[in-house]
């Protein structure tokens, strides 16, 4: 056996050993955040095993044999609980370094401790208490799967039960060893640059008291039995000297190792790339508030999917003709379209429905998505407040309607089995109530991103809680009043917001759907007349059934009905109670303007523009500052690069109807500078003449489409320094992007838009 790595953290400060195993949680849970090629992990059962009594010692021993005080086990490192172990049993742990020793004399707490470790991970219980998901594997067959391991440790492989028991450090040489096994399906991510698409199980046992995980990679034998595969066996594991705590990754037979690049990587990566992220990992202190990607559906199911539509939509991006960044918008369209696509086939098979499910995309925008449901079979519709350019490239089979949506009697969908609101922005908390109202079996999805109330903006009321989960958590109780059990989940996209709520189905018989109905329109009209706390207090938090989702509703329903009667009540003295007009469903509702507001500074008069970069590139070029280097065709050229001022120091410039002109811009002078590219970057609040002679932008290698855009816009525009600039520009003709005078100048190439099949 080897240690192929080893680091230190020298100001682990109270995380470890706490941290130490929320990392190793992460390793077990999702590998995909450092392996890249992974797509995922699948923890299929959990149970405590005993391994034989280390009689016969080989003479091997762990890599980090010298001596050396090991680290406690996890449940002396997380007392107060926290995504790591904890001691369920005893006084708290006081320090996190407590000596071998002593903790070895208190069989109880050793108890304590490996109940502990189960925490960050599943119920334990018997093998085969699995969930349900393809795959499982049938309980008698795990259990003959570790007794033939068991069995063999005990029969002299000496060399592995000193591995697994870390006996060779001194850990209790004659007392049975009872461990926490995890079985694991490892899911490779699929790609025309991975060709294996087999997911792989593996065994990991974690030695709870000496702070040690080993992986043991399962394989079939010539019979078709499940076997540990010894080769590609590797340890991870905690240990402790003097002030300093230190995490090694071990290799069992590092002679015998086979990488296959993906699931089984080269030493050399578990050794630097796993090592530096579990280090990390372990002093972060961060306990995640959301769950982990992709909780609800399969995550092979979603792998296959989303390559396969991500091969099959890629044409996209080249011809993409909006504004927008097409990489992240057809990327990420495409990952919720694949997400939907397998929720629905599960839904299906659950219900036992051949039919495809139909849907409304509330506030679609590009109409992407609804162009990729329609197209993979779902009949469906977008609807948004404006028309975009690609819409005309879609085919006729993607029905899109230019609408705005104001929630009343008329905006329901009696004959839709779902809503969809993909960051609907506005719409976003009322696409539960109009599911909840288009009829008893309409379910919804959204995808919440910016922050809205039932009318204008959403305020805070929890300090405690960022904005984000705050938001979270009034849609779930929101889709909760509308008579919903609201799952979450996370999905894979390249976004900040990428977390989910899904209504499936109903918490109420259908028979019950006006008094449910009666509770909504209460708690709507209790957010339009919801009070504000005073000062020095702050309302009281969500109740218990926001965060945890559908469980404990009953309880969760009594307060809810409580504080909806009480605001209600307050609502309908001020404004007068009665049934409710025809109309909107809540006065001052507002959709989005048709026609977008441009707030950038790209509509501001071209004159003015120019005027204020000039006025401020004089500003900085006042300073004189000359750089001589070499421009790209070798020759050494004295060229003035002007000083570095603040923003704050630029605006003291200005003189106050420009500064009046530009507040009126979202972002105002900053927003201007930057757009000005060609002439300013702005850093750290602090604005800078542009060298084009440091810039990269045309020397690395850029994304197949990035690239035919910087080719298209080459020459397309006039260089500022060339005609502005006292030292003219720093680059030759040949090198510089723009054009060196009218002369050079060549019109901008237009893509026609073709349409998409």
């Amino acid at each position: 056996m080897a240690e192929v790595g080893r680091t230190g953290i020298s100001y682990p400060g109270a995380l470890l050993p706490r941290g130490f195993w929320a990392a190793v949680e992460v390793w077990l849970e999702r590998p995909q955040v450092a392996n890249k090629r992974l797509c995922g992990a699948r923890l299929e059962a959990r149970w405590s095993a005993a391994l034989p009594c280390a009689e016969a010692r080989g003479p091997g021993t762990s890599a980090g044999s010298e001596q050396k005080e090991r680290g406690p086990g996890p449940g002396q490192g997380s007392p107060g609980g926290g995504p790591g172990p904890r001691s369920l049993s005893g006084p708290e742990q006081g320090t996190a370094c407590c000596e071998l020793e002593e903790a070895q004399g208190q069989c109880q707490q050793e108890e304590a401790q490996r109940e502990a470790a189960s925490v960050p991970l599943r119920d334990s219980g018997h093998p085969g208490d699995a969930e349900g998901r393809e795959g499982d594997f049938p309980a008698a067959d795990l259990d003959s799967l570790w007794e033939d391991f068991s069995r063999s440790l005990a029969r002299g492989n000496s060399e592995m039960l000193a591995f697994l028991t870390c006996s060779g450090a001194g850990s209790q040489p004659d007392a049975q060893r009872e461990l926490d096994v995890v079985l694991r399906t490892v899911i490779p991510k699929t790609s025309p640059h991975c060709p294996l698409t087999t997911p792989r199980r593996e065994i990991v046992v974690q030695d709870v008291l000496n702070g040690t995980v080993t992986f043991l990679p399962l394989e079939e034998d010539d019979e078709g039995n499940l076997k540990v595969k010894m080769s590609n066996v590797y340890q991870i594991q905690l240990s402790h000297s003097k002030e300093e705590w230190f995490i090694s990754v071990l290799i069992f037979c590092p002679e015998r190792w086979h990488s296959d690049g993906i699931v089984y990587p080269k030493p050399t990566w578990l050794g630097e790339e796993l090592l530096a992220k579990l280090a990390k990992w372990s002093v972060e202190n961060k306990k995640s508030d959301f769950k982990s990607t992709l909780s609800l559906i399969s995550i092979m199911k979603y792998s296959k999917a989303y390559q396969e539509l991500k091969k099959k939509y890629k044409e996209m991006v080249k011809v993409w003709p909006e504004v927008t960044d097409p990489e992240k918008f057809v990327y990420e369209d495409v990952a919720i379209a694949a997400y939907l696509l397998i929720l629905w086939e599960e839904e299906r098979a659950e219900r036992g429905l051949t039919a495809r499910q139909s849907f409304v995309d509330l506030g679609c925008g590009n109409g992407l998505l609804v162009h990729i449901l329609s197209s993979e079979g779902h009949p469906g519709r977008g609807i948004d407040v404006r028309r975009r350019k690609i819409w005309d490239m879609y085919g006729p089979q993607t029905q899109l309607e230019e609408d705005a949506i104001t929630p009343n009697d008329k905006t329901l969908f009696p004959d839709v089995d779902w809503l969809i609101g993909n960051h609907s922005d506005e719409l976003t908390p009322w696409i539960p109530v109009i599911a909840a109202r288009s009829s008893y079996n309409c379910r919804f999805f959204v995808l919440p991103c910016c922050f809205f109330d039932f009318v204008g903006r959403y305020s805070r009321r929890q300090s405690k809680k960022t904005q984000y989960r705050e938001y979270l958590d009034f849609i779930k109780e929101v889709g909760f009043t509308c008579g919903f059990h609201v799952a979450e989940d996370c999905l894979r996209i390249p976004s900040t917001k990428r977390v989910c709520l899904v209504g499936k189905s109903r918490t109420y018989p259908s028979s019950r759907e006006a008094s449910v109905d009666e509770k909504r329109t209460q708690y709507i009209k209790s957010r339009r007349g919801c009070p504000v706390s005073p000062p020095g207090r702050e309302l009281s938090p969500s109740p218990p059934w926001v965060a945890a989702g559908s469980a404990g509703h009953c309880d969760g329903q009594q307060a809810l009905d409580a504080r909806v009667r009480c605001v209600a009540r307050a609502w309908a003295a001020e404004h007068g109670a009665g049934p409710q007009a025809e109309g909107p469903w809540l006065p001052g509702f507002h959709p989005r303007e048709k026609a977008e507001r441009v707030r950038n500074c790209a509509a501001l008069p071209r004159d003015f523009i120019d005027q204020v970069v000039l006025q401020v590139a004089n500003l900085l070029l006042g300073g004189k500052q000359l750089n001589t280097r070499s421009s790209r065709n070798g020759s050494l050229k004295t060229w003035n690069g002007g000083e570095s001022l603040s923003l704050a120091e630029v605006a003291n410039e200005l003189d106050t109807e420009t500064l009046r002109r530009l507040k009126r811009e979202c972002g105002g002078l900053q927003t201007l500078l930057r757009n000005s590219h060609q002439v300013f970057q702005v850093v750290n609040g602090r604005v800078h003449i542009r060298d084009w002679r440091e810039e990269t932008l045309w020397k690395t290698k850029q994304p197949e489409a990035k690239q035919r855009l910087l080719s298209e816009a080459c020459k397309t525009r006039l260089c500022w320094f060339f005609m502005h600039h006292p030292d003219g520009c720093a680059l030759s003709t040949d090198c510089c992007p723009f054009a060196h005078g009218p002369a050079e100048l060549r019109p901008p190439r237009t893509t026609p838009r073709k349409k998409i099949s």
